[in-house]
């Protein structure tokens, strides 16, 4: 961890906009691959794929190391603080801010992602007290671009990130939202 990054508290809850973001746990591994093993997040993320119950014990026993390391949150997006519907993420990095989501097939269409971006932004505007975060995203990703503009980022005019995931070229627009 950077000596400028202050280290993320050991539990997080975060409420607003009818969501509670929390900590994911234990408990949920068994709900993580009906979550996340899916076509749509195996080729527009960098999840593992299949993601089967070896997979959700690997990206939890990561998200505890990437919060101890200060550099990444990982939390559960639920309506009550109960069953998981999603994830949402806050990565700190050299280039920024970068928050990221993944909402499971079932719970799609009903805002979770804007609504959790949204909230994560808040958290990292008012706690982390950073300027701006960012959404990197493929313009191809119809729904990740509804997600930004709901949320309220915009396209910035900075170089597309280019690179190779999982075999497959992909070609990463940044959006930003500036803190109020």
């Amino acid at each position: 961890m950077s000596s400028t990054m202050s280290p993320f508290p050991e539990r997080i809850e975060l409420s607003g906009e009818g969501l509670v973001l929390r900590d994911w746990t234990e408990a949920d591994l068994a709900a993580m691959p009906e979550l996340f093993d899916h076509p749509d997040i195996a080729y527009w993320t960098p999840m593992a794929s299949p993601f089967d119950a070896s997979a959700a014990r690997a990206r939890l026993d990561r998200d505890r190391q990437l919060r101890a390391d200060g550099t990444t949150i990982l939390l559960a997006v639920t309506v009550d603080g109960g069953a998981p519907l999603g994830e949402v993420m806050l990565r700190r990095a050299s280039e920024g801010t970068e928050l990221g989501y993944a909402i499971g097939p079932a719970h799609r269409g009903q805002g979770l992602a804007a609504r959790a971006v949204r909230v994560m932004a808040a958290y990292a505007f008012e706690r982390l007290g950073v300027r701006q975060v960012i959404l990197e995203l493929e313009a191809e990703n119809a729904a990740s671009v509804a997600v930004a503009t709901k949320a309220g980022f915009t396209l910035l005019d900075v170089p597309l990130i280019t690179g190779e995931e999982k075999g497959r070229p992909y070609a990463l627009q940044t959006w930003g939202l500036n803190r109020p």
